[in-house]
């Protein structure tokens, strides 16, 4: 079978390095690989798939259905692999090989991960808006657990800080989105001085990140985990469906209450909640502007204003 990436994931990793790195060039034989030493029945791959790696639906020798997910060493696919690892499937889809220790040829196929088989075409975007805020709030509860100890997962602070060097400069080459960025970047100041608890958090979670699964109704996916508290977590969620959310007359207002409600219903400080999603919101925005994704940086940045 051809390996042919999707276009969205080809754009997307162009976006990502403009200069290229060879992965795309070596996916189909990395792909072929992995499927043979695991004796694998490809069905198809994935479209539209996802913007940071190729999703093949396989199933195993025993037939069981399942996802083969390969990944570029950018999009940290041996971090995924063990904050999945860590949560077990309670919340998250389940790794259906090289979760542990050992040294197994099917274990060191880096950025190469077997998982078990969700209902890919149904999120829980898919639902009513108020039902689907309620149970990806739900999903990504379960995920907030104790990090394993001495990680090497990625602190938020860590990769705030790599962002926050990025919106300064474009900052410097935009006056119109400066204000937004003093502000974003002093909202990150203040919430790094003490910062709560201390979580494995998911890292990029949204409505699509939450598929259909048999083993539980809804499961997350794609996790670029992270530690930190979970306002930062929740501050992605917040907003999901911008794009409606900046075509109704109330989107501010209806915003304001988005936060509040998630807050009280994950128990998290409104204001921190608020400083977060500020944050990420310019951050997104800066960059989507940074890549010539006009549009996405319109909707990002004026849904920032109102926070």
């Amino acid at each position: 079978m051809a390996f042919e990436p999707p276009r969205r994931l080809v754009r997307a990793l162009g976006e990502a390095a403009p200069d290229g790195d060879g992965w795309l060039a070596k996916l189909p034989e990395v792909a072929e690989r992995a499927v043979a030493r695991r004796e694998l029945a490809v069905e198809r791959v994935q479209v539209p798939g996802g913007r940071s790696s190729l999703v093949v639906l396989v199933r195993t020798p025993d037939g069981t259905p399942a996802v083969l997910k390969l990944a570029p060493r950018r999009a940290r696919p041996e971090s995924e692999r063990a904050a999945l690892a860590h949560w077990g499937g309670l919340g998250a889809v389940q790794l259906l090989e090289g979760g542990g220790g050992g040294g197994g040829a099917r274990e060191r196929d880096e950025g190469v991960l077997l998982l078990e088989r969700l209902r890919p075409d149904v999120s829980v975007r898919s639902l009513p808006e108020a039902k689907a805020l309620l149970e990806a709030a739900g999903t990504l509860r379960r995920l907030w657990v104790e990090p394993p100890g001495s990680h090497r997962f990625e602190t938020v602070a860590e990769r705030t800080g790599r962002q926050a060097a990025a919106m300064r400069a474009g900052a410097v080459a935009d006056d119109e989105v400066a204000p937004l960025v003093d502000a974003a970047l002093a909202a990150r100041e203040e919430l790094l001085a003490a910062p709560p608890e201390q979580r494995l958090l998911h890292g990029t979670f949204r409505q699509s990140k939450v598929l259909a699964g048999d083993r539980m109704p809804w499961l997350a996916v794609g996790p670029d985990p992270v530690v930190g508290e979970g306002a930062f977590d929740l501050a992605r969620l917040v907003r999901d469906r911008v794009e409606d959310l900046v075509a109704q007359p109330s989107g501010a207002s209806t915003t304001r209450r988005r936060v509040k409600r998630l807050a009280e219903s994950l128990e998290v400080d409104q204001e921190r909640l608020r400083g977060w999603a500020l944050f990420r919101a310019v951050e997104s925005g800066v960059r989507a502007r940074r890549v010539g994704r006009e549009r996405d940086a319109e909707l990002l940045l004026e849904f920032a204003s109102w926070l």
